[in-house]
């Protein structure tokens, strides 16, 4: 009982909360604001950025981390264990740290249009690296940012697979790709939809990267709960975005445990 009273204070009664503001606002009229949101432009185009985002980086994640831990896993290189303890440490960097960090590279007087501009003798402002305040350049940064949290299960998978089956596959005649392709794919399956998982929750519910690339043009469901509540005021429209979010990541979960149990992972 103590921490499901634990729980309900510090979680489950300020959710409540938000749900009771999105139906009854105080401004009187249920279900008032969730027709007031669900009928703005705004948030359509904020719920269709969110999600193309998500599965964008997901899939992007999903790619270079197969790739990178497929290389530290089975490609012997100096280094390759300090590369592994490094992408534990990643984990625990904080988003906005990433995206500073890439700021100071690709950002508009970062190191890249620094280099360009100092090779060319053009002018700081013709630098042709711009594209952080893209949606592509939230997409380099949540990539960046989430691949370890693919990769870190897809080593701990790499790590249970007999290397007799690489042995005698190669003996046989295999190439490598196609001993990618029939041996290791399968046994990284879980842990590739696991990690994918985590990653598109995750990217759906993502705040800190969006903010600090100073993309304008990139309005995401998290962005538009902080401009509804903190520059509008407007708590009951900001309450039915984070209901809308927190469904969709609940149901994304749900799916997820139940596509799970019925292939047996």
């Amino acid at each position: 009982m103590p921490p499901v009273a634990v729980l309900g204070l510090v979680f489950l009664y300020p959710l409540a909360l938000v749900v009771q503001q999105s139906l009854t606002p105080d401004s009187g009229g249920t279900f008032s604001a969730y027709a007031k949101v669900f009928g703005s432009a705004a948030f359509r185009d904020a719920l269709g950025t969110t999600v193309w985002l998500a599965v964008g980086a997901t899939a992007g994640c999903l790619l270079l981390g197969f790739v990178l831990a497929l290389v530290i896993a089975f490609v012997p290189f100096p280094g390759a264990r300090a590369v592994s303890k490094f992408i534990d440490v990643f984990l625990s960097f904080p988003s906005f740290l990433i995206t500073l960090a890439l700021l100071f590279i690709y950002g508009n007087v970062g190191m890249a249009n620094g280099l360009w501009t100092g090779a060319t003798g053009a002018g700081a402002a013709e630098g042709p690296f711009h594209f952080l305040t893209t949606p592509w350049g939230v997409l380099l940064a949540e990539i960046t940012y989430f691949t370890p949290f693919v990769v870190r299960p897809l080593l701990a998978a790499f790590s249970q697979i007999d290397t007799a089956q690489l042995e005698v596959a190669s003996s046989l005649g295999a190439r490598p790709l196609r001993i990618v392709r029939r041996v290791i794919v399968p046994e990284a399956l879980p842990a590739l939809a696991s990690g994918g998982s985590l990653v598109l929750v995750m990217c759906l519910n993502e705040f800190g990267i969006v903010l600090f690339t100073g993309a304008k043009g990139v309005t995401t469901l998290p962005m538009l709960v902080y401009g509804k509540a903190i520059l509008e005021s407007d708590y009951p429209a900001a309450c039915v975005v984070a209901v809308v979010n927190i469904a969709i990541s609940v149901g994304l979960f749900g799916l997820y445990r139940v596509v799970s149990k019925r292939a047996g992972a």
